[in-house]
């Protein structure tokens, strides 16, 4: 059975191209130009979908206001924001309410396809955000609003602000090598030599935290940076 996609995009060429493509690479899609088109089919398929990809520049009602209705009618769909603001604020709002990922318009429409693949498969393999402020992935939880992570039956540890939003980052792309520089800059807005050995001991605590968990590890990538691989328990 295809995995179905709820892509919302007002962009004529666009949409069609990434329906087209989409369904080249066996998705079965539906492609709808207008937020409040979207939630009224949503209410009515949302056990349909795999996943929802979403433009945030939306006629009528934005991504993110669209984001936050279908959440409240399916809190464990994944979704993915889609969009041509590159702001900061902007990434960090989206992954605060719950989206999976993230890409800046123009795109390689092939990143898309593996970006949406690594999702689903996530998915299936036991990770799901329960709600717009918990992330579950096997025996980890870690809950936003509070920088709390609990593994497993262990007492919860409190993180600082950057561990929490790095711990974040890392378990929404798992499976993906992830470039230092790549953090640095999407974290935190610049790639200098003092962020740097700030990444590597933030990495440092998260590792020996994640180290009581059967389903969660960070690994070094040698020249590169890191990857998160997630495993069932």
């Amino acid at each position: 059975m295809k995995d179905r996609i709820l892509f919302v995009e007002d962009e004529h060429d666009l949409g069609n191209v990434v329906k087209q493509y989409l369904e080249v690479m066996d998705f079965d899609v539906l492609w709808v130009k207008h937020g409040r088109d979207a939630l009224d089919n949503f209410k009515l398929n949302s056990g349909d979908y795999s996943i929802v990809i979403l433009d945030i520049g939306l006629p009528e009602m934005d991504g993110f206001e669209l984001a936050g209705r279908i959440l409240k009618i399916s809190p464990d769909i994944p979704f993915l924001f889609l969009t041509a603001r590159n702001e900061k604020a902007d990434k960090l709002y989206g992954l605060k309410i719950g989206a999976d990922d993230y890409v800046t318009k123009p795109f390689d429409i092939d990143e898309l396809v593996l970006r949406i693949q690594n999702i689903i498969r996530r998915k299936g393999s036991g990770m799901s955000t329960v709600s717009a402020n918990t992330i579950v992935v096997g025996d980890v939880f870690y809950n936003k609003d509070a920088l709390q992570l609990k593994i497993g039956s262990n007492a919860p540890v409190f993180l600082t602000r950057r561990e929490a939003e790095l711990l974040e980052y890392l378990l929404l792309r798992s499976d993906k090598v992830l470039k230092r520089e790549e953090i640095l800059t999407q974290l935190w807005g610049e790639n200098d030599y003092f962020l740097g050995r700030s990444l590597d001991v933030f990495i440092s605590r998260l590792r020996k935290l994640l180290a009581a968990s059967d389903a969660v590890s960070i690994n070094n990538v040698y020249g590169v940076g890191f990857i998160v691989n997630i495993k069932k328990v």
